[in-house]
Formats: structure tokens, C-alpha cells, sequence
């Protein structure tokens, strides 16, 4: 497949660039800096483009199988994640090129919780709750357009580095636990569920969950 990463030299972003390589697909790796291509794998072709341009993504869309959206602000930039949803969305609108979009964990709903969500929860740690409540708009977003062939991915509530297993569970609106209670997936295993479904597409124009 011809696959397009934004935020390619992120945390999610540049595992899932190594997933598609390893598995023999082709790779344009987007980052935002041109000064920043760094670290990327030489088997990757290095572009810049930013998701909030429609035109940009058009551009670096044409001709490609996948584009796949990693891209996370910084904090007290959470808004830019809306404006990127609005330019990915815009720029793929008839094209027929799919959209994999990584998102946030918190919008999941809690089990036995009746409705509520992870970040309605009083214990959420409040300095990711700006985020959160990006990622829920983000989703939003998605949930009202017509035009694109989307899917939406929420991780475990803990994302973090860690080994490649290959081993995972998926789910849809509510947060996979564990026999303790606990909710994770190492970014390694979150990109072979990108990979997994970017091969065989099941979840499409709806959200979708991955955890241990």
C-alpha cells in the first residue's frame, strides 16, 4: 500500500511509520518543521505538510492508498487537533483516499459506569483533560462527515513506549480492562492495530478501541 503519516517523527506517529515499513508498504512521512525531518527511516520518503491545510493535504494525499493522522498538539495548543480534523477532512473529501485517525482514550465510556466517560470520571488527571476534551471534539468531527472513509482509533487509557506483542483486544465505545481493572497498550502494539486495520479494513466510518 501507498501510505501517507502525519505526524510521523511523534510518539504514535513514528512506530507506526516503522510498522508500514516492516511490513513492506510504501511510506510518505509528513512532519510540520522542515527542520525536523530527523530520525525518520531512510526507507521513508520525508514531506512537509501541515493537516490543518486542506491543500496540503490533498497534495501529499494524491495518488496514495492510506493517509493516517498521529498528530498531537502541545499542551495549550489543543485546538489545533479541530483545526487538523477540518483540514484532513476538507483535503480528502472525494477522493476516495482512506483516512485512519489515531484519537484519545477519554470520550471511551466506562464499564458498569452507565454512560459516563473515562474523563468524566473526578479522579481524571486534570492536566490532560484540555486534551481530552480536544480529542472528543475531535471525534465529533469525524462522526458528522459524510464524505471521507474514516476510522477512529482510542487507545487503552495508558499509552505508552514499550515492546512490540502482537497481542491485543479490540472493542468499540467502551474502555477495555483488564482481570485488575487496568487499561494499556504500548504505542508499538497500537501501531499494529493501525497496520492490521489499514490491511483489513473492518471499522470503517466508525470508532474503534484497542487494550491489552
Amino acid at each position: 500500500m501507498r501510505i501517507t503519516v502525519f505526524g510521523a517523527t511523534g510518539n504514535v506517529g513514528s512506530r507506526v511509520v516503522a510498522e508500514a515499513l516492516a511490513r513492506g508498504h510504501e511510506v510518505i512521512a509528513v512532519v510540520r518543521d522542515p527542520a525536523k525531518p530527523h530520525g525518520l527511516p531512510s526507507a521513508a520518503a520525508p514531506a512537509v505538510g501541515d493537516a490543518r491545510n486542506a491543500e496540503d493535504v490533498a497534495r501529499l494525499a494524491a495518488g496514495q492508498d492510506l493517509v493516517i493522522t498521529a498528530t498531537r498538539p502541545r499542551p495549550g495548543s489543543e485546538g489545533e487537533l479541530a483545526a487538523a480534523t477540518r483540514g484532513l477532512l476538507a483535503g480528502l473529501a472525494g477522493t476516495g483516499v482512506r483516512l485512519l485517525a489515531v484519537g484519545g482514550a477519554g470520550s471511551l465510556t466506562v464499564p458498569g459506569g452507565n454512560g459516563a466517560t473515562l474523563a468524566d470520571d473526578p479522579d481524571f488527571p486534570a492536566e490532560i483533560l484540555p486534551i481530552a476534551r480536544a480529542c472528543s471534539e475531535q471525534l465529533d468531527l469525524y462522526r458528522a462527515d459524510a464524505h471521507v472513509d474514516w476510522t477512529y482509533l482510542s487507545p487503552a487509557a495508558l499509552l505508552e513506549p514499550g515492546v512490540r506483542t502482537g497481542h491485543f483486544r479490540l472493542g468499540r465505545d467502551e474502555l477495555l480492562v483488564d482481570a485488575d481493572g487496568n487499561s494499556a497498550i504500548s504505542m508499538e502494539d497500537l501501531a499494529v492495530v493501525l497496520l492490521d486495520e489499514a490491511e483489513q479494513p473492518v471499522h470503517r466510518r466508525t470508532r474503534f478501541t484497542a487494550a491489552y
